[in-house]
């Protein structure tokens, strides 16, 4: 697959290193979010921002405490660092839920889904199409430009988009989340 060649693999134990399943079905791509890689770089120089950030936090109160910077310098070097790792946990919040690619296996009954994790690599889990909501039973609208991918088994969002992503297999998409 090429798409694995561009996103990160994070290797799920019932994902073989060739995209099938455990009972050897192979998995079609119904749905691509061709800007995940964007999502990705993001997420990963937010880490790199905050831990470089946080990085100078002691020869901050090391030139605090010897007198050469004043509280507010430190304080203010301190707010920065804060409002850092909450933007952090705030945009990983969001990119960790956004689908980059959805799959479909040959008879229709299982959903392969791969998302980012925490730390911008890939992750794939498998749900059965019975257990995945309709757009009508989401709430969801066709022309709304985030829509929720919703399991009737967990309370869990995850969120895709039509406008900026590509539906590879109209038929197969329907199949899963109903007439849109």
């Amino acid at each position: 697959m090429i798409y694995h060649k561009h996103f990160a693999t994070e290797h799920h134990p019932c994902l073989q290193e060739n995209g099938r399943s455990p009972d050897d079905e192979q998995f079609k791509a119904i749905y691509r979010f061709p800007h995940i890689r964007l999502l990705q770089v993001v997420s990963r120089l937010k880490l790199l921002q905050t831990g470089i950030t946080f990085i100078f936090l002691p020869p901050v109160y090391f030139l605090y405490f010897q007198g050469m910077i004043s509280f507010d310098s430190a304080s203010y070097a301190t707010a920065i660092a804060l409002f850092a790792a909450v933007m952090l946990y705030s945009l990983s919040y969001f990119l960790r839920r956004f689908i980059g690619m959805m799959y479909m296996n040959e008879s229709g009954t299982m959903l392969k889904v791969s998302h980012l994790t925490f730390w911008g690599r890939r992750k794939d889990f498998f749900v059965p199409v019975k257990n995945v909501m309709t757009l009508t039973d989401t709430g969801d609208f066709r022309n709304e430009t985030i829509l929720q991918f919703k399991r009737y088994d967990t309370s869990e969002v995850l969120y895709f988009t039509i406008r900026y992503g590509q539906i590879m297999d109209k038929h197969k998409f329907s199949h899963a989340f109903g007439k849109f």
